[in-house]
């Protein structure tokens, strides 16, 4: 059985399980979200969604300086205590989502801190584009809704591709991390600088 991305995000939502881990958990289900449920209970992946409510007190700030010296990236990786904090996976991890940031040049956290103006901008060029390639106007509504969502989604840090494993987002790679190191990480904040 095939099994949706909606389906995938929708467990995700529901579980706080990884998005690898809830594919693969449908697709063991035949497709059947309380089964999948159950999988992900006894493998203990949902116990992400619990350990998601704790606070993050400890963590690290790590940095990347690119080789041209001309963008810089600071990334507030959190984490629950002083022992996950200075381990060398999470250390290489918050590394590599500086690393990220310096590649793609996110401007927001998340897709809900996008603000509404920025969207209604996009959205006026987004209705001249259909008007451009003739698109009937009764569909308009429903194709912006689309193009809302990827643009968050694209210009979030959270939601964007993995620059080292694009199968799987930066949020994605957050939550397997607190799956597997068995507490809340939490990505807090991110400056990039450029010249």
């Amino acid at each position: 059985m095939t099994v949706t991305v909606e389906q995938i995000k929708q467990l995700r939502a529901d579980t706080g399980a990884s998005m690898m881990a809830c594919k693969v958990a449908l697709e063991e289900s035949g497709g059947d979200e309380d089964k999948a449920i159950e999988i992900l209970r006894k493998k203990g992946e949902s116990k992400a969604a619990k350990r998601a409510e704790r606070s993050t007190g400890q963590g690290v700030i790590a940095s990347y300086i690119h080789s041209n010296n001309k963008i810089g990236v600071l990334v507030h990786l959190g984490c629950e205590t002083d022992f996950v904090a200075k381990n060398d996976e999470f250390q290489t991890l918050a590394r590599d989502i500086a690393m990220h940031v310096a590649a793609t040049s996110p401007m927001y956290l998340s897709p809900d801190e996008v603000p509404a103006e920025l969207i209604e901008k996009e959205k006026e060029i987004w209705t001249d584009q259909l008007k451009t390639e003739g698109k009937p106007e009764k569909i308009w509504d429903q194709i912006m809704v689309g193009k809302e969502a990827k643009f968050r989604e694209e210009m979030a840090l959270l939601t964007q591709p993995f620059v080292k494993n694009p199968d799987m987002t930066v949020g994605g790679i957050v939550s397997e991390a607190a799956s597997k190191m068995g507490e809340n990480i939490k990505l807090e904040k991110f400056v990039r600088y450029h010249i």
